[in-house]
């Protein structure tokens, strides 16, 4: 083999002369290169602990402290109050006997500075984290700021004001809090009203009261146990039991994706589009490890958001086992895994310490186009096994995969940076049916052929035949929004910063001595077969179950929302409640996913957009009330919403305490029919916004064509619906609407329909209201952008 050949940096054979050596510069010279960049990433890791480790100050402002204590001194006073001379005192008898006194007081100076420096840090530190565990700003009215978020602005912009790295704030975010049982049942309470008739509420009412007063004190006190312990008292146990103890297929249950731009697609060579998107992970992750990334915000605010899910975002997978699975994370690999027409390659992307150009790779993705070499027996529908059930996969890796060939080729797998599929199909919004098409591009991102996909990969990364692309991501590691700031910068720098030749290939230049990329090599007995085949038919069961429908909504965004002082999100929720009542005839447990990520390690916490507010308000809309009484209840919605929402984000959500609640009564081993019923309550509609976070990248004003497209998943419950949107510069909303075919009460299409009309229909009411400009209160964002 070629890149066996070239691996060898030197062969020597024994003569009766001697020892003839013959060494391999070449090689050599590329060993030597590899451990260069090894050695610079080690030592830029080390500075990196150093300069986040000190923040909010500066390395540098050890020596100003230093040289301060000095000067004092030298001005014959003693800033240490006699500190200096009883460390001079402690000072090792060797130190006595090799230093002169005047040394020895030198020494003991900068011992006391050094220790004044880091008490100094440790202050600041402190400050700035009672700073961050202030959020009432969050939930003042527009336009109307309290002295006390001046204050804490200003101080926060001080302690802000060095240029931060992206785990910078790690250590200086809150806790979260484990709110008052008493206010989280309460709040339960309230939000299951308008799904209960009077009878049912009274006996839910009733089994609440019984837990409050019986069992529920006894776990929140083990909880907050818990809580002074742990960095955050939800997400190891939500990441365990939501996530990796799921024994059912992660494919459509779990798994999300993300599509590429609307109208645009940059190149129509499949080479080419590989070669950009590639590298634009590839330098996304080199500033991933040099921290070079701007820590999230809060929009418009400089309000840091916790940056934990970024650790494991490359060179991770989520391993099967019979009871749970674990998620392994490995160093950087310098190579990514490729999947094509059954084949499996292991395509290194790094030469001698450098990554390849883009050219460079979109030539060696052409030699996998071009090999015409046919799949081993077994290997084309291997990846069936990461779509199936969870405890077969796990005995068939542990019986088949442990040792020998199949061991190495898997860990060539797991090991990547991530996985790459070359698709053989053409997707997009194209042809005489574009909706049509736009539909089968998200199912085929969902699940593709349920084998052309490595489901278990932290994200894979779709390349279709006509250059179209998209990704497929693993939930468990991350939630939505950390993968959409990775696929944003892919998307921009692969269009905006990379480009393409005026024939559509990559530009640089082309090393044609690069060894070819290597075939994985497989032993798969009928076994194995037998189960791929197994899993497969599972995987197709639940994927041609799947309804999907993606529109745009052109009709009007966020411009003409906000210009009403209304919440674009809002709106968009109650529009959500008006759609489903219209669709199914009633109300239901409506899931709108919002983050935690204020406080450190957070994820995600529920906002229960179905309120009593809303519900009034889409009953007298649907029921012909004046108009005047529909806008007044509709501001009342919109005004209940938004604090639904601010209140999950600051850690006093619902849902997130009672699931902890109900994992301590496990540990425990006793039940309780109030958290078992609740947590049972199935979610007919799941909502989630993905957020756009980096604006800077897209200049949609010259380029208004490179729109992206968001991204959706599948239905959580069998009869439901799961709604994702992603609302686009002033006047794009873009929806993804999924169902399940094999539920008669919904169909996504008609779903989709009657967003669009619930959206218009609101719209026109609030907009005959010639005070509705001036009469709502603002959004989040707004107040965000006002105060900070």
């Amino acid at each position: 083999m070629a890149e066996a050949h070239q691996a060898v940096a030197f062969q020597f054979t024994i003569t009766p002369e001697g020892i003839d050596l013959q060494l391999s510069y070449q090689a050599l010279n590329q060993i030597y290169l590899s451990g260069l960049r090894s050695w610079k990433k080690r030592v830029s890791r080390i500075r990196n602990r150093v300069i986040k480790g000190v923040y909010p100050a500066s390395p540098s402002s050890w020596l100003f402290v230093v040289i301060a204590i000095l000067a004092t001194m030298y001005m014959r006073s003693d800033p240490s109050m006699g500190l200096i001379a009883k460390i001079q005192q402690h000072l090792p008898l060797s130190l006595h006997v090799s230093l002169s006194a005047q040394g020895q007081t030198m020494l003991s100076a900068l011992v006391f500075s050094t220790l004044l420096w880091l008490s100094l840090i440790l202050a600041l530190r402190f400050c700035l984290k009672l700073l961050l565990s202030y959020h009432q700003w969050m939930f003042e009215q527009h336009g109307r700021v309290s002295n006390t978020t001046k204050i804490w602005v200003t101080l926060l912009r001080l302690l802000s004001s060095r240029k931060p790295l992206l785990y910078s704030y790690q250590t200086s975010l809150p806790h979260l809090p484990v709110p008052a049982i008493k206010d989280t049942l309460s709040r339960h309470l309230e939000s299951v009203r308008p799904l209960l008739t009077d009878p049912e509420f009274e006996r839910m009412t009733e089994l609440t009261n019984k837990f409050e007063s019986n069992l529920g004190n006894r776990l929140q006190r083990y909880l907050k146990l818990k809580a002074l312990w742990a960095t955050n008292y939800v997400s190891d146990w939500w990441e365990e039991y939501v996530y990796l103890r799921s024994r059912s297929p992660i494919m459509v249950n779990s798994n999300y994706y993300g599509m590429d731009f609307l109208y645009v697609t940059p190149t129509p060579l499949q080479a080419a589009r590989a070669g950009n998107t590639i590298t634009a992970l590839l330098l996304y992750r080199r500033k991933l490890n040099r921290e070079e990334l701007k820590p999230s915000r809060v929009p418009g605010t400089v309000i840091p958001l916790c940056a934990a899910q970024c650790e494991r975002m490359f060179n991770t997978t989520r391993t099967p086992g019979d009871e749970t699975d674990v998620l392994q994370h490995w160093l950087d690999s310098e190579f990514v895994t490729v999947y094509h027409k059954g084949r499996f390659f292991r395509l290194w992307v790094y030469r001698a310490g450098r990554l390849l150009s883009p050219r460079e790779i979109e030539y060696q993705v052409q030699r996998i186009l071009d090999d015409s070499s046919p799949p081993q027996p077994g290997e084309e529908k291997l990846g069936a096994l990461t779509a199936g059930e969870r405890i077969p996969w796990s005995q068939t890796r542990k019986q088949h995969f442990s040792s020998g060939v199949n061991k190495r080729s898997l860990d060539a797998i797991e090991r990547a940076a991530f996985f790459v599929t070359l698709d053989d199909e053409e997707q997009g919004m194209r042809g005489d049916d574009p909706e049509g098409n736009l539909d089968r591009y998200a199912k085929s991102l969902l699940h593709g052929k349920c084998y052309d996909r490595w489901f278990d990969k932290s994200f894979s990364i779709v390349i279709y035949k006509n250059g179209k692309n998209g990704l497929n991501a693993e939930h468990s590691w991350a939630d939505a929004p950390t993968v959409a700031h990775l696929w944003e910068f892919t998307l921009a720098t692969d269009a905006f910063q990379l480009g393409y030749t005026e024939d559509g290939h990559c530009k640089g230049e082309v090393d044609r001595s690069l060894p070819h990329p290597q075939r994985l090599l497989w032993d798969i007995s009928s076994e194995v077969q037998t189960q791929a085949e197994s899993s497969l038919a599972v995987a197709r069961t639940l994927a041609d179950d799947v309804d999907c429908h993606v529109f745009p909504f052109r009709e009007f965004g966020k411009g003409r929302i906000k210009k009403l002082r209304v919440s674009p999100d809002a709106f968009i929720q109650i529009s959500l409640q008006l759609a489903y009542f219209r669709d199914r005839g009633g109300f239901c447990l409506t899931y709108e996913a919002s983050m935690t990520r204020l406080f450190r390690e957070g994820r995600t916490e529920t906002v229960r957009s179905c309120s009593n507010e809303s519900s009034a308000f889409v009953r007298a809309l649907d029921g012909g009330e004046a108009e005047e009484q529909c806008r007044h209840l509709f501001r009342l919605a919109s005004e209940k919403h938004q604090n639904l929402y601010r209140m999950a984000m600051t850690g006093a959500g619902i849902d997130r305490h009672l699931f902890c609640l109900y994992v301590v009564s496990k540990y425990l081993g006793v039940e309780s029919p109030f958290l078992k019923e609740v947590l049972s309550e199935p979610w007919r509609l799941s909502t989630s916004q993905t957020p756009v976070q980096q604006m800077e990248l897209f200049d949609i004003k010259n380029h208004p064509d490179f729109i992206s497209l968001g991204g959706g998943f599948g239905p959580v419950a069998d009869d439901g619906y799961g709604v994702s949107y992603i609302i686009v510069g002033e006047e794009l909303i873009n929806f993804h609407v999924s169902s399940k075919h094999s539920c008669s009460e919904t169909d996504s299409h008609r779903f989709g329909a009657e967003i669009r009309k619930a959206l218009q229909d609101i719209m026109v009411v609030l907009t005959v209201d010639p005070k509705s400009s001036s009469s709502s209160k603002g959004s989040v964002k707004p107040q965000a952008k006002k105060l900070l």
